[in-house]
């Protein structure tokens, strides 16, 4: 092997020789090694951007002749994620020979069915539309990237001139073509008329480079984007402004996430106009830099250029009219300043959608902006879930690197409109689209559960995610919040869960909870008031301060937890849910429990009183009567067994089997059971229902409220 340089300022090198050398002779297994390796890196290539393969002999199955055989990243996926089973494997001749019935490019949509007849692993994955950019190419191993360097020569003005001065030559150029079977054939043309370039810069959409082995294609790739970063840095010294120099300087940082809480939820309010939408925040210096800066006006609207971006990001971001800092406690005021705004965006979105569209386009789609930019503040973004919110606000940030760089260097061009509209509205976009699975019955919601940490509270927070809601985890105690966080984001990822400490009797604490809820996913949809306490003693044992504790959490928590919640829904203006969390005690009279019951009493009735009040607002308020949740809850700590099994003249390790028979169905109530009661009121199928009571207790006939 030759001496190949192992240093880099501006990409990681993360080979590692011992894994390699496990790994030697299975060059698919090489493919999967370097492809994590450059999709570690996101300055190499955005999450789910590009894609890699390579080429070796194999045995066919029915002749058991050798062929060679193209491993190459299927349709979707992540490079930094990708297993063996996110590779299409076809037949290299087979696909060359689709050559010969290509039939122009007005038709090469139709080609991507006819990859089917070249597969060689009927059980690998689909093929994607860039297969024949690496099929018609002779290297063994190709790396196909999206580096923000690249595409910053790839989006300049000037990019042909300039990546044929700064390669001298061996890196070849390709105009924009969208990906597809054509320019498939446009790089091989390339290589065939500039024989021994190392690689290929395709005009605003990424780079292509090569090698024989999976290592000299990793250092080749490494090597070409360095040189790439390295010029544009010598562009953008300390004396050179940038984005023509700043205009507005950011608010402090915790101001920031202030006036970003804030606003969020009105933001969310807007863009889900025709569907309910996840938000991400984010005032990343790169972010600031440009939102801040005199070229923010000209730039913005310009749009992306990578197609890998603008698919993500949409035609163009909405740009706020606010100023730094501005007052938002007057939400009818703040929404009548940003009504406008919303409405030429969608009048734009449509016009654009008007103008672009073929007869056989797909219908148009939410015209909303994905990303809104507040000057000084940061960068909203919003979408259908809480990943593809936050994808694409790191897809803009890969944006304004490109942008950034490319007027360092020249002057940044985007894809003409015409370009973007087919890519966005492409066929197999669409059919790609119409695959993917349909959502569940809680996707785009919100659910901040309060004391779920443990019991009743954990369930019903995973139970919501399982339907396909994100959730603020909460509890006053940290160590067991953190507990939890580790399991959920263990069982369901990171974008399906936020963490904040809250104790429900401090409005402070609630105001910051709900905050961070802002933050996380941009507002909130469910309230569920389920944290608690229970003290069961006799009248002359029970203490003031006892029942104060009672009264502080249960009654006074709910009703500033709801209060802070109303304000959030009702700044979204798309409805919710508030859920109160109560017991069959609110109705049933019993011996030992004059603090616990008469504090269930007016929780029971706060619901209705809310449901009253916020029906006008499309606020559902509902109860669930939990009764003898014993497993896996806090309620029965604290000496609260004890005195139930004392009031009823049993032992503690009797009370589960006792609680039981006293049933109609002689059923032992487990917090998923709540959980369940919880979700048939936000799953869609009690829209129309507000101030109820369900009754989970296995049958008390003493707690029928009718």
């Amino acid at each position: 092997m030759s001496e190949v340089k192992t240093q880099f300022k501006h990409v990681s090198y993360l080979w590692d020789e011992d894994q390699a050398a496990k790994l030697a002779g299975d060059e698919v297994a090489l493919l999967v090694y370097r492809s994590n390796l450059l999709g570690a890196d996101l300055r190499l290539t955005n999450y789910g951007g590009g894609n890699t393969s390579c080429k070796a002999l194999a045995k066919d199955p029915l002749t058991g002749n050798e062929v060679e055989v193209m491993w190459v990243k299927g349709s979707g996926g992540d490079l930094g994620t990708m297993k063996r089973s996110g590779l299409a494997a076809l037949y290299v001749d087979r696909l060359r020979a689709l050559k010969n019935i290509y039939r122009g490019i007005e038709h090469e949509d139709e080609m991507v069915g006819l990859f089917n007849h070249c597969i060689y692993d009927l059980a690998s994955k689909a093929p994607s539309i860039d297969t024949p950019l690496h099929g018609f190419l002779p290297f063994k191993h190709i790396d196909h990237l999206h580096p923000d360097a690249a595409i910053a020569i790839a989006a300049a003005k000037d990019g042909k001139k300039i990546t044929e001065e700064l390669f001298g030559g061996t890196i070849g150029w390709v105009g924009w073509q969208k990906p597809g079977f054509d320019l498939g054939l446009q790089l091989k043309q390339c290589l065939d008329e500039n024989p021994g370039i190392r690689g290929i810069m395709l005009g605003s959409h990424g780079l292509f480079t090569w090698g024989d082995t999976a290592y000299e294609s990793y250092i080749n790739t490494l090597e070409v984007i360095e040189r790439c970063a390295d010029y544009i840095e010598q562009h953008t010294g300390k004396d050179k402004a940038v984005f023509g120099g700043q205009k507005i300087e950011s608010l402090a940082k915790e101001q920031r996430a202030a006036q970003a809480a804030s606003l969020a939820p009105i933001l969310r309010g807007f863009c889900s106009s025709e569907r309910k939408m996840l938000g991400h925040f984010t005032d990343d210096d790169r972010v600031l830099e440009f939102i801040n800066s005199n070229d923010l006006d000209r730039l913005a609207p310009l749009g992306t250029s990578c197609p890998d971006h603008f698919l993500r990001t949409k035609i163009s971001p909405l740009v706020l009219n606010l100023v730094p800092g501005e007052d938002l406690s007057d939400v009818k005021a703040i929404k009548a300043k940003l009504q406008p705004l919303f409405e030429d965006y969608r009048k734009m979105y449509k016009e654009y959608y008007e103008t672009c569209k073929h007869p056989n386009s797909p219908a148009i789609r939410d015209a909303n902006p994905v990303v809104i930019l507040y000057p000084g503040v940061g960068m909203f973004t919003f979408s259908k879930d809480k990943q593809t919110a936050r994808v694409a606000a790191e897809f803009y940030i890969n944006a304004i690197n490109v942008m950034r760089g490319s007027e360092a260097i020249s002057e940044y061009t985007s894809l003409p409109r015409q370009e973007a509209f087919n890519i966005e509205y492409w066929l197999l976009e669409e059919a790609k689209l119409q695959r993917m699975p349909k959502p569940k019955a809680l996707s785009g919601r919100v659910a901040l559960v309060t004391g779920s940490a443990g019991g009743i509270g954990k369930a019903i927070a995973k139970k919501f995610v399982e339907e396909g809601a994100c959730v603020i985890l909460n509890d006053i105690n940290e160590e067991r919040l953190q507990g939890a966080v580790e399991e959920f984001r263990g069982l369901y990822g990171k974008d399906a869960v936020a963490a904040t400490l809250l104790n429900v009797t401090d409005n402070q604490s609630i105001v910051a909870a709900l905050d961070a809820t802002a933050l996380a996913f941009g507002g909130v949809d469910i309230v569920v008031n389920n944290a608690g306490i229970s003290i069961s003693k006799a009248i002359e044992d029970h203490s003031i301060e006892e029942w104060d504790k009672l009264y502080d959490i249960l009654v006074k928590g709910q009703f500033l937890v709801s209060k802070a919640a109303a304000a959030v829904l009702r700044k979204q203006d798309i409805g919710g849910d508030i859920i109160n969390i109560v017991s069959k005690n609110s109705v049933v009279a019993g011996p030992n429990n004059a603090g616990y019951g008469s504090a269930k009493a007016a929780q029971a009735h706060l619901t209705r009183l809310l449901a009253a009040e916020l029906g006008k607002d499309k606020i559902r308020v509902n109860t669930v009567n939990p009764d003898a949740v014993i497993a896996n809850s806090n309620i029965w700590a604290g000496g609260w067994a004890e005195g139930r099994a004392k009031a009823y003249g049993i032992t503690v390790e009797e009370l589960p089997a006792y609680y039981a028979k006293r049933t109609l169905l002689n059923e032992i109530i487990l917090p998923e059971d709540i959980a369940d009661a919880c979700y048939a009121f936000v799953g869609g199928l009690l829209n129309k229902s507000t101030g109820n009571i369900l009754n989970v207790d296995g049958g008390v006939a003493m707690a029928f409220v009718r």
